[in-house]
């Protein structure tokens, strides 16, 4: 027939030209040409080249310099957002897979977005269905769990239809497609959460606040101060010039975005050694903030396999007779649902009893059996099935192991007709649970002591969710609410709080969670790995899909688990505290400049004095005080828990130094008055002050020291010193004579004191 033979070429290639071929929605990584135009065309990159013009055109090449420092920053994030591009890539090959497809009556593997519409798919156990489809033959188990949460298996046969995003249980058939892309149940329930997610990161809104100032602030600033400095006696109009530019360099936190974008896409690659795909830079530090996680129980706390937890063998049937018994029928039958595929895992030994005949399971009778010669007949299957009548005599000691198991029974008989036997002998309880992840108990463990609040949201019965979290280590396991009970929102935003285990939770509700869970403070994160996962995922602050999930679950997440391990986790915690504590760091260097250079422009502009700097000056202590610290540091391990506001805490460090310089430098303009210093004298003068200001912050950053740390601070000192002895006339320095040195020794003195006065007038100011 031809549905059995597929689609022909021409067929395939008449959809193709209708556009009725399977979308392929994987999210793209950028471009390599993006990556280098969003690295170059900045609002601080445009602005260093407009001031490096103003430089050209007045002729002081040698204030340049800070050119370098732009071309190496913005060098180095396009060169480590390119390796990040090609691991997500080469991670996103791997983790694609394919289908099955007949066509020309010959099986093809064909990627998902290859399907056409009419093509027939071949699928078995094990496989997940890709597309809408209508079984045109066999009969499957079909576990529709990534849709509906509900992990009981469902028979489907010839006529029925296969939803996306269903897996196969057991069996095989034959399928045509009938639905592709956006028509598919997967994408209907996906399409809203198709919006463009608002990425809750404080380091990126923080950066952004940042940038939002100077931007507001940089050019009024920057023309007042150079009208001032034009009015300044004997201050010609390049003089003027390089004096507002070094101002307004001083003001730009050069590197600051840039460094934030090398530190995390060195994330994205140390994670991939984890096996962790992220798609998402910022999501690594939100994954660090994260208070409340949101588990799914399949494929999260349980690997989604079967395990035989026990067996309990009725009276005069002894373990080693039900172990040889179990052994013999796994070894005879081919049955390969995960119940059965459990047992042959179990029992393993060669038993070679003589077969009869073999009774493979069945979907509509719910057992199977083998009848061996010399032995008689053995029959295993559901309780409520194999015992038929005799089941209510039983049921109530059944019920003591159904909450936590899949109980099957195990019998015997010696006259063998086709039916259940009216005759039989009780042979033993096969007692099957879902395996629990081998990590899932420590990882939890793990968020429990970081203060995490954990929940398990399932579609599944509240009573077997409740059993599977106790079984992973969960404290509050009984705290469980069946969510189909649940008809209002006040009552939904109500349980969010008050339980930890929903059962009976539909995807709407697991969205609906999630938005009250956000609404009350929280920072949520979500695991998931199905369709009927999608919303919640979308919706999380820090979404994490399981690479054994749906397409749909993996395409909406920021991080992906490509081995399916629950224990990658705590590592990507680690990862997003290394990056912001170590980005919090390095952007207190940036900022103190930003700060005391902000002031100095508006005190300078105000009493219409000569600016102390030329840009190469400053670019000599920028590298050494902030340019190479801060790129060494930001890299360091660091696996401090996060604290405070993360705008407080820059600030709160750099502005008591950002005030200190800014102290000394106008001492040093009242102390020229007396001694009559030249400028360049109190150019060199105010040089040494800033950089001495900043190694005490740097020191302050370092503590505790390490080797790593105690070398990086001693070789920085070590190359400000060579410069300043043979690299004076280029840095425009002047050497020190006795007067200069007694100030600054003065200066150094009073530094400490008022560096510790600011730090505490800062302080108080925040607290309050």
């Amino acid at each position: 027939m031809k549905e059995l033979s597929g689609l022909t070429i021409q067929e395939v290639e008449e959809r193709i030209k209708k556009k009725q071929v399977n979308y392929d929605t994987t999210v793209p990584t950028k471009s390599i040409k993006q990556i280098i135009c969003f690295n170059i065309f900045t609002l601080f990159n445009f602005l260093n080249f407009a001031l490096a013009l103003a430089l050209i055109l007045v002729s002081s090449y040698k204030n340049l310099l800070f050119l370098g420092v732009v071309f190496c920053n913005t060098i180095i994030s396009i060169i480590q957002e390119i390796n990040a591009k090609r691991t997500i890539d080469k991670l996103s090959v791997v983790t694609s897979k394919k289908s099955k497809v007949l066509r020309n009556g010959k099986l093809e593997d064909l990627n998902h977005n290859e399907i056409v519409l009419d093509d027939i798919l071949y699928v078995s156990l094990g496989n997940q269905v890709v597309t809408d489809a209508i079984i045109l033959s066999g009969t499957v188990e079909v576990n529709e769990s990534f849709i509906t949460g509900e992990a009981i298996p469902v028979i489907k046969k010839e006529g029925d239809r296969l939803l996306s995003g269903s897996f196969i249980v057991s069996g095989s058939t034959y399928a045509k497609v009938i639905h592709i892309g956006l028509e598919n149940y997967t994408a209907k329930i996906s399409a809203e959460a198709h919006y463009i997610k608002q990425v809750n990161s404080v380091l990126m809104n923080s950066l952004k606040k940042i940038i939002k100032m100077i931007s507001i602030s940089i050019i009024p600033i920057g023309l007042i101060l150079y009208i001032r400095q034009l009015g300044i006696e004997d201050n010609d109009f390049s003089s003027s010039v390089v004096n507002t530019v070094a101002a307004i360099l001083g003001m730009i936190p050069e590197g600051l975005i840039l460094l934030t974008s090398t530190v995390l896409a060195v994330s994205v690659v140390k994670l991939s050694k984890y096996n962790v795909l992220v798609q998402d830079l910022y999501c690594i530090e939100t994954l660090a903030r994260v208070d409340t996680l949101c588990l799914d129980k399949t494929g999260t706390l349980t690997e989604g396999d079967m395990e035989v937890y026990a067996t309990v063998p009725y009276e005069g049937i002894s373990m080693e007779t039900v172990s040889q018994i179990l052994c013999a029928i796994t070894e005879v039958l081919e049955d390969d649902n995960p119940t059965f595929v459990a047992l042959k895992h179990k029992y393993k030994k060669h038993m070679n009893w003589e077969v009869k005949t073999k009774i493979p399971f069945s979907s509509e009778r719910k057992y199977s059996g083998v009848e061996f010669k010399n032995e008689g007949t053995f029959l295993l299957g559901a309780p409520e099935y194999l015992l038929g009548e005799k089941y209510h005599l039983m049921k109530q000691e059944l019920e003591q192991y159904v909450l936590e198991n899949r109980v099957l029974i195990l019998i015997h008989t010696e006259n063998w007709t086709g039916n259940i036997p009216k005759k039989m002998k009780l042979i033993t309880l096969i007692l099957i649970r879902d395996k629990i992840r081998k990590e899932a108990n420590s990882t939890l463990k793990y968020f429990k002591e970081q203060g995490v609040d954990i929940k398990v949201i399932s579609g599944d019965n509240v009573l077997t969710v409740s059993n599977v979290a106790k079984r992973a280590g969960i404290e509050y396991y009984n705290s469980m609410i069946d969510m189909s009970t649940i008809k209002t929102e006040k009552e939904l935003k109500k349980a969010a709080t008050q339980y930890t285990i929903f059962g009976r939770v539909s995807p709407v509700q697991k969205k609906e969670l999630i938005c009250a869970l956000k609404e009350q403070g929280h920072i949520v994160a979500m695991t998931g790995d199905g369709v009927n996962d999608v919303l919640a995922l979308k919706e999380s602050d820090c979404s994490i899909a399981m690479n054994s999930g749906t397409d749909a679950a993996r395409n909406v997440s920021e991080l992906v688990l490509l081995d399916s391990n629950f224990d990658s986790m705590p590592m990507v915690v680690a990862e997003g505290r290394r990056t912001v504590n170590n980005i919090e760091r390095s952007a207190t260097l940036f900022l103190t400049k930003t700060t005391y250079a902000t002031i100095l422009a508006v005190i300078f502009a105000i009493l219409g004095l000569q600016y102390p700097f030329i840009p190469i000056q400053l670019t000599l202590t920028s590298v050494v005080t902030i340019g190479i610290p801060s790129f060494i540091l930001a890299l360091e391990p660091n696996k401090n828990r996060i604290q405070g506001n993360f705008l407080k805490n820059v600030f709160s460090r750099s502005i008591p130094s950002a005030l200190t310089i800014v102290f000394n430098i106008l001492l040093i303009m009242l102390a020229s008055k007396l001694f009559h210093f030249t400028e360049s004298q109190i150019s060199t003068l105010c040089v040494f002050m800033n950089a001495f200001v900043g190694f005490r912050l740097l020191y302050h950053l370092c503590v505790p020291f390490n080797t790593l740390k105690r070398s990086l601070f001693l070789s920085m000192i070590v190359l400000f010193i060579f410069q300043i002895i043979f690299l004076r006339q280029f840095y425009s320095l002047v050497w020190l004579n006795l007067k200069m040195i007694v100030l600054l020794i003065g200066l150094m003195m009073i530094s400490l004191i008022a560096f510790k006065l600011f730090t505490e007038f800062v302080k108080s100011k925040i607290q309050k």
